[in-house]
């Protein structure tokens, strides 16, 4: 029974695969990068647009591109997209009998996904890494396997809800603070000594602005210039705070969520292209409505108060919405055009780019480490915010043409290949015998 067990757990074939989930993972990969470029370039990239990277015309008209259109939606179809794929993975072991052997290989996979994530932040310098965060909400997708659709949304609901009330209490804390910061401000005008919790309020906002200042973004350049051990050292406290907080503080809320929805999708039939022309145009254009509505609302919010700290936090309160109906209007329109006979040349390229999704993902980061840090050519904090844009073009540009040019003489992407090799335990071919168009 065990050698049967075994034999029945190989990686998927590349015949097997879903045109529409590869076509999709492959925009989501490429939209992902324009949110994630500003942090490979810029220091405190997704705060106050006015402290590096410029705010004013074309820096300012990406800003509003990109906050309007990518900020937090890509991340959530990345999201949903990795749910899945973990949904498919266990699925389709479970059907074949594999029973506890399919549990193993499943955990087995995040284990080591999680320490891809580790790797990836502290050695290959990304501190917007995301795989770590997906490994452990993984672990919890299991719990929710056999969850019918329906409920698995109704869950995502309720975590969007508790994401929304802790915004709603972190703006309300917000709101004292600003006020008291205030009140302390006028009484120094004034000459007046300022009671304890006032001079405490305006010690923590003077660290802030300190944080912000000019010479601190220009000091959090030069480091991000320095050789290659520097720059893991000077970045190491930022990966381990964000890997000690966000998976409570936000990932819950962020992409577990998301991932219940994607499963739900995909198990109603709609990440297969296979609903009808009008489904999809509804989804989109309903998605879209309401979604863009309240991505505006966030950033008029945020540009009319001039950037400031209170606007932010206001504007998040809405964020977890705002992002997950505009995420089902980019899964219309993807589905829209996946349904369509046309630029056929285009969705192979994408699909190709999404097979090797954890390779280029992974590659956004080698890259823009050789162009930002000093390992290469320290460009650092040098472009603004409009000019970070030509990276991710000719990273897009290069990317499309290697995968397809990769996947016809390998079976899968290096990540994909190494990461299926540590899951199954055992080695699988990689290059195929004889080159196929892809």
């Amino acid at each position: 029974m065990e050698q049967t067990l075994t034999k029945e757990l190989i990686p998927m074939k590349q015949s097997d695969r879903i045109l529409s989930l590869d076509v999709m993972r492959g925009i989501v990969l490429f939209g992902i990068l324009l949110m994630n470029i500003n942090g490979f370039g810029l220091a405190l990239a997704y705060e106050d647009p006015t402290v590096s990277g410029g705010s004013t015309g074309l820096n300012l008209y990406t800003w509003m591109m990109t906050n309007l259109f990518f900020e937090g939606t890509m991340r959530a179809l990345f999201s949903l997209l990795f749910g899945v794929g973990m949904y498919i993975f266990l699925d389709r072991l479970l059907k074949k009998g594999a029973g506890i052997k399919a549990a193993d290989v499943y955990f087995r996979r995040l284990m080591w996904l999680l320490l891809f994530g580790l790797i990836h932040g502290y050695l290959l310098l990304w501190v917007g890494e995301i795989l770590y965060q997906y490994a452990l909400m993984g672990f919890l997708v299991y719990s929710f396997r056999s969850m019918a659709p329906k409920y698995l949304v109704v869950t995502a609901v309720i975590l969007f809800s508790i994401g929304t009330l802790w915004n709603y209490i972190d703006y309300q804390k917000d709101k004292k603070w600003i006020a008291k910061v205030t009140e302390a401000q006028a009484l120094l005008v004034a000459g007046e000594e300022l009671p304890k919790e006032l001079k405490t309020a305006n010690e923590s906002w003077e660290r802030r602005e300190a944080k912000r200042s000019p010479e601190a973004i220009e000091e959090h350049n030069t480091e991000m210039r320095k050789g290659y051990f520097s720059v893991v050292a000077f970045l190491a406290p930022t990966n381990y705070d964000f890997d000690v907080n966000w998976p409570y503080r936000g990932d819950v809320w962020d992409v577990l969520s998301m991932m219940l929805i994607g499963i739900a999708l995909f198990r109603w039939g709609l990440l297969t292209a296979e609903k009808s022309v009008g489904f999809y145009f509804t989804l989109a254009s309903i998605g879209y409505a309401i979604g863009l509505a309240i991505n505006y609302y966030e950033m008029k919010l945020v540009i009319d108060d001039n950037f400031s700290l209170l606007s932010f936090s206001k504007s998040n309160i809405t964020y977890y919405w705002g992002r997950a109906f505009l995420a089902m209007g980019h899964v219309g329109l993807i589905m829209l055009f996946c349904k369509a006979n046309i630029l056929s040349w285009l969705k192979n390229g994408l699909s190709a780019v999404g097979k090797m999704a954890l390779t280029n993902y992974m590659m956004h980061s080698v890259i823009c480490m050789i162009v930002f840090t000093g390992v290469g050519f320290g460009m650092f904090g040098k472009l603004e915010r409009y000019e970070l844009l030509y990276v991710v073009l000719a990273i897009w540009v290069l990317q499309f043409i290697l995968s397809p040019i990769w996947l016809r003489y390998f079976h899968y992407g290096p990540m994909e290949w190494l990461w299926r090799n540590l899951s199954y335990g055992k080695l699988h071919a990689l290059r195929k015998r004889s080159p196929q168009i892809i």
